[in-house]
């Protein structure tokens, strides 16, 4: 038999504060009063069924700095029947995963009714953002107090108030205790260690733990290229022709530690549960316009838009628009080439020791304009994707993403492409790689370590500045500490991160037989990465809602697809390379399309 809300008694007399709601200044009180109550109505009458109040002083008073933040919480049973309704899946007493439910609670591993840690902090405020999403219109024709705010059967109001602006942001707050602890196991000793994976997943959900997983994972991948690759570039530094050997172990590494990361990513999200439970029906995506009907699937009324008109805007305007960058990106390609014949003549002529210093300036200024031209493209994928105005979240960030790496991809490797097997100046691949990838990292370790050192810096700043302003104690109060995180930046998700991770690969595994330092230089990148990163989601950002994910999503067949090119580009060059040469002079092109071809089809089969 199932148990339902309206047969138990959610409600108390004071609660934990999980989420903040902040409303805009000049919102009407019909609206806040409206608002509330649908939050704290009972789920038969359409409400959420949650605890709500508003953001009170030391002094237990509203003041004009927080009279628009409100506070939302739930009582235990609403907690545990809101994990019944989201599906988790926790381990039971026989050691099984299983979705869980409240009226078998007993038979799950850690439950105990005066214990309240067996749901973790993030998963109850994934419960309340899924509680306050689903909270839908019901008769209501208009937000009250704004009747230019149209509303219809069905529809998010959540969604509707932050698209009408209306509310601000809705955010999670910190756990000041558990963050500390997190901190102290995970990045403020820097040392050689593994990271903490399970307490962030605890702290900060599924999607952030499983980036960190990979980004250790594919660091500690790379330390074998690493350790073969300082040797073997200092040894062979000079003859550049002797790469088949590294080549060779090249295009198995790209593809085995693919193999390896899914098994050891299907391991986690089983412990975790994520992996079992059931995709849940996706709703519109806020940015969803079109006119109002009745979807044929759902039943439900909502916004309609013709597949049609979203493919000719694809094939019409954004196709083109993306041919138009990819073509502008291989004629600044060819800016550079003419800048290195232009800096290789002033040396030949010259030949003093600023001259070969020069030699280095182009493919530097080529590689920040690269990164330059990489964030301005990013801008306009974005907004290019949103005008396609795709239904689902996961089509909108399918095609962003596709359309991101595409032109990274062309943006990024074109050159070294053309370098390897068009001009087929090894020197030359191996200086520009080396060129690239270390001016990349550079920039961005700016971006990604300094900038956010020097941001949580000034927070910190502003944070005693503040207090001393409130004459607050040397502890903080829940409203001191609710006024500083509103404050702070909004953390974007993980695909600038993957982004990163994804072109690191590239380079690595296309051309670092040429330049075998890629991968340590790599390493030493990703060590910084892992603890900027920390700093990032601890100290600079809002602690982001959980998300439930039982693997890296649609990057997993990005590295994948890399690893394919990877091995195709590494089994040219060895055909390409004179020790192959020398032993079939007869049929150069014949051996690299055959090796080529035979491994292609090995690896797909592989895969």
């Amino acid at each position: 038999m199932k148990v339902t809300l309206s047969a138990l008694n959610t409600s108390e007399s004071s609660f934990t504060p999980l989420v903040v709601i902040e409303l805009a200044q000049d919102v009407k009180e019909e609206t806040k009063e409206w608002l509330k109550n649908r939050i704290i109505a009972k789920k038969k009458d359409g409400g959420a069924q949650l605890l709500f109040r508003p953001l009170l002083n030391k002094y237990e008073q509203e003041t004009l700095e927080n009279q628009n933040l409100y506070l939302v919480g739930a009582s235990k049973i609403r907690m545990l029947l809101g994990a019944e309704a989201v599906g988790l899946v926790k381990e039971c007493n026989d050691n099984t995963m299983r979705a869980f439910t409240y009226r078998t609670r007993q038979n799950f591993k850690g439950f105990d009714d005066n214990n309240d840690d067996f749901l973790t902090m993030a998963e109850c405020q994934f419960i309340i953002k899924h509680e306050l999403e689903n909270l839908r219109a019901k008769d209501e024709k208009m937000i009250p107090g704004y009747p230019q705010a149209k509303l219809y059967p069905g529809k998010s109001l959540l969604r509707r108030l932050l698209t009408s602006g209306i509310v601000i942001q809705v955010f999670p707050l910190h756990d000041n205790e558990a963050l500390k602890k997190l901190e102290d196991t995970w990045y403020t000793r820097f040392a050689l260690k593994y990271q903490p994976i399970d307490s962030i997943r605890g702290y900060f959900g599924e999607t952030i733990a499983l980036y960190f997983g990979f980004l250790e994972y594919f660091t500690f991948a790379l330390i074998p290229m690493a350790v073969i690759g300082l040797p073997y570039y200092l040894f062979v530094w000079e003859d550049y022709d002797k790469y088949v050997i590294f080549a060779s172990f090249n295009l198995i590494w790209s593809t085995v530690i693919l193999e390896v990361w899914k098994r050891g990513c299907a391991d986690m999200t089983y412990r975790w549960g994520t992996l079992l439970m059931k995709r849940k029906f996706e709703e519109p995506r806020p940015g969803f316009h079109g006119v109002l009907g009745i979807n044929p699937i759902t039943g439900k009324e909502e916004p309609l838009y013709p597949s049609y008109k979203r493919q000719l805007r694809i094939y019409l305007v954004s196709l083109p628009f993306v041919c138009l960058c990819l073509y502008f990106s291989l004629y600044v390609m060819m800016i550079y080439f003419d800048l290195e014949v232009w800096a290789l003549g002033l040396h030949e002529n010259s030949g003093s020791e600023w001259t070969s210093v020069l030699l280095y300036v182009p493919s530097i200024i080529y590689a920040i304009v690269i990164e330059i031209m990489n964030r301005l493209y990013r801008y306009a994928a974005e907004f290019l994707t949103s005008w396609e105005n795709h239904r689902l979240e996961s089509a909108y960030q399918n095609h962003l993403i596709l359309k991101v790496l595409v032109f990274n991809f062309l943006n990024c490797f074109a050159s070294l492409f053309y370098i390897a097997f068009v001009l087929k100046d090894m020197k030359l691949l191996r200086q520009s790689l080396a060129t690239l990838l270390i001016t990349s990292q550079i920039l961005n370790q700016i971006v990604e370590s300094l900038l956010p050192y020097w941001l949580q810096r000034k927070h910190g700043v502003r944070v005693k500045r503040k207090m001393q302003a409130l004459k607050a104690d040397i502890d903080a109060t829940l409203h001191e500490q609710v006024i500083l995180e509103k404050e702070m930046g909004t953390y974007l998700g993980t695909f600038d991160d993957y982004l990163e991770l994804f072109l690191q690969f590239g380079y690595v595994s296309l051309f670092s037989c040429v330049y075998p330092l890629a991968a340590a230089f790599a390493v030493l990148n990703n060590f910084t990465e892992v603890n900027s990163d920390a700093l990032k989601m601890c100290r600079v950002f809002k602690r982001p809602f959980s998300e439930p994910s039982a693997n890296i999503g649609v990057w997993q067949l990005a590295f994948e697809t890399m690893s394919v090119i990877s091995v195709v580009t590494n089994c040219a060059l060895i055909g390409m390379s004179p020790q192959v040469n020398a032993i079939f002079p007869e049929s150069k092109a014949d051996l690299i399309l055959i090796v080529v071809a035979v491994e292609v089809s090995k690896d797909l089969n592989f895969f």
